[in-house]
């Protein structure tokens, strides 16, 4: 593939990223479908533009972290990566399913890795054989994850109490809780999330705890908290917003809080992926999100 020329993203990039992403995992999707599931469907034209919002997001925070791949003038590839402080993530990847296993996805990787700079790090990795090979030889550990999908049975949703909405005042003690919890606050992404989720926060001393909760999906998006406890009735309360099928993802076996409660809302448990760690411990309580980790 000499062909193929690894470059920093630009913005006018975004479009073209976002159509090479809508194809990778879609067809990922149907790779790994299991028999009792729908077929899995595009990606929607607002699915799209929100995609194309958050990367250009990323772009304007960190730009030593973005990368394509282009052949002949043609995005085939694309690596997003983020550092924040101490910590680096992943936030998406792919290579077009036509230009895989032939060294594509090594060369934006191993560009995103020398942007880590040896920072503990964490993302979320599909099953995809050839990926997880290469993501353990770069030092990571696969952490098997679990989904939860389902629709909530609403007469077994709890009262929760001691809980309230959150804003901008809340980010100081949330980025330190993300510290305690995975080494790094979210820092801006704190405040990018705010403005499409709705935020959801326990404030009681000593028992801290936010939860982002996705409006048109009523899903929890990202979890954090200081004990199982205040994790569980954060996760109630996401579950309590859904409007038909809901998705719990992301939980890891550090986690079992979540199982818990997912069980208990009559959800069906099954896996999902990996979360892929280096340098540094499960984070728990804690559900990461999906792009912000």
């Amino acid at each position: 593939m000499e062909s193929v020329r690894i470059r920093p993203m630009r913005e006018d990039d975004l479009t073209a990223a976002e159509h090479v992403s809508a194809v990778t995992f879609l067809a990922g999707d149907r790779l790994t479908r299991r028999v009792n599931e729908p077929e899995p469907e595009p990606r929607s034209a607002e699915a799209s533009r929100q995609w194309i919002k958050r990367m250009r997001f990323f772009l304007s925070i960190d730009p030593g972290g973005c990368w394509v791949a282009e052949d002949s003038g043609d995005v085939v590839g694309f690596a997003i990566s983020q550092n924040r402080g101490p910590l680096w993530y992943l936030a998406t990847y792919g290579v077009l399913p036509d230009r895989q296993g032939k060294g594509v996805g090594s060369r934006l990787m191993d560009a995103v890795l020398a942007h880590a700079q040896e920072r503990p790090g964490l993302f979320s990795s599909t099953v995809h054989p050839a990926a997880t090979r290469r993501y353990r030889l770069a030092d990571f550990f696969l952490y098997p994850q679990m989904r939860m999908v389902g629709v909530v049975d609403r007469s077994t949703i709890p009262k929760v109490s001691g809980l309230h909405e959150g804003g901008a005042e809340d980010q100081e003690w949330m980025d330190r809780l993300d510290h305690e919890l995975r080494g790094s606050g979210h820092g801006p992404d704190h405040t990018f999330m705010r403005k499409s989720l709705r935020l959801v926060v326990s404030r009681a001393s000593g028992r801290h705890g936010y939860v982002y909760i996705d409006p048109d999906q009523g899903r929890p998006a990202l979890l954090a908290a200081a004990d199982p406890e205040t994790a569980q009735r954060l996760l109630w309360e996401a579950l309590a917003a859904s409007r038909g099928p809901t998705l719990v993802n992301c939980i890891t076996s550090a986690n079992h809080w979540a199982v818990d409660v997912g069980l208990a809302a009559r959800l069906d448990i099954g896996q999902e992926g990996y979360l892929a760690l280096r340098g540094m411990a499960e984070p728990s309580p804690y559900l990461a999100s999906g792009h912000f980790l």
